[in-house]
């Protein structure tokens, strides 16, 4: 019935990544290494590793007519991801100036260039493709209105997995379709404000309480916490020496939306995507981190 596991509609970058000592601070120039050039972007980084897993992925997306483009579209292709819903033009591609530091914790800031132009026009002018796709995966590092057309256009039975990164206050549509919203402890602080908590099981009873059918609160090395209308669960972590978490989150979101899509629970899902997110952070960069499925096994 569908021809994909997984259609991601998101963000396609070019990542300029560098490594420093530490982050300089206010009016402070730091040296750092050589620039590394990288194909990323969210949606990019997302539809490249569920591909490496094997799931049957597509990309709906947009990126510009430039060699960043041409980078981003080899290495979808090269991964096995159906590029016919990436778009070509309208702005230059977007480009993400990473840092990273000694311990692999990285910061990150995000021109959206064509990302930016990715419409609620061209959602629905691909409808076919939203149709086709077992699950539709998100981010927020395009327009809100185009997730939230996405939201519209999705056709019953197709479930619905967002991460609101970067975050903003989301639309009670939107939060509705979510299964699950995939957040951190920064995404969920600033979806619910003042009435946050300071505990992830706060975070997660609260942000159900917003409307989506499942929440899943990333901990980085103290795992995940999976809630839903059932309760709630913590998937702990798998201990590994972290070398670059660059697209870490990504490679989890992108695990755990492919085997949701497989009939998984969430708990047996959020387990396997902390696996193929522990490979990931041990190799540098974020496309080319992301394991193969008997990469994941043998961990």
């Amino acid at each position: 019935m569908y021809e994909y596991d997984l259609l991601v509609v998101g963000s396609a970058n070019a990542d300029l990544v560098i490594g420093v000592e530490r982050r300089p601070g206010a009016g402070e120039t730091v040296l750092g290494t050589d620039l590394a050039l990288h194909p990323g972007g969210k949606g990019a980084n997302q539809a490249v590793a569920a591909a490496r897993l094997g799931a049957r992925t597509a990309l709906l997306a947009r990126v510009g007519d430039d060699a960043h483009g041409t980078l981003l579209l080899d290495s979808q292709r090269a991964a096995g991801v159906d590029t016919a819903g990436v778009l070509v033009g309208g702005a230059p591609t977007g480009v993400a100036l990473i840092t990273v530091d000694p311990s692999g914790d990285n910061s990150i800031v995000v021109s959206p260039g064509a990302n930016g132009r990715l419409t609620p026009d061209d959602v629905r002018a691909a409808a076919p493709l939203l149709g086709s796709a077992r699950v539709v995966s998100a981010q927020l590092e395009i327009p809100l209105e185009t997730v939230e057309e996405v939201v519209r256009t999705l056709p019953a039975g197709t479930r619905f997995v967002l991460n609101p990164s970067p975050p903003r206050p989301l639309p009670p549509a939107v939060l509705a379709a979510c299964d699950p919203l995939i957040v951190n402890e920064h995404e969920a602080r600033v979806l619910l404000g003042a009435d946050a908590g300071d505990t992830p099981g706060r975070w997660a009873e609260a942000l159900l309480a917003l409307g989506p059918r499942s929440v899943v609160v990333t901990l980085g090395g103290e795992g995940a916490l999976v809630a839903d209308s059932a309760g709630a669960v913590l998937v702990p972590a798998v201990r590994v020496d972290a070398v670059d978490t660059t697209g870490a989150g990504d490679s989890f979101t992108a695990a755990l939306a492919w085997r949701l899509g497989a009939g998984e629970r969430l708990a047996d899902a959020a387990a396997y995507a902390a696996r193929v997110g522990a490979v990931a952070v041990t190799r540098e960069g974020a496309q080319a981190s992301f394991p193969t499925a008997e990469e994941v096994a043998a961990l």
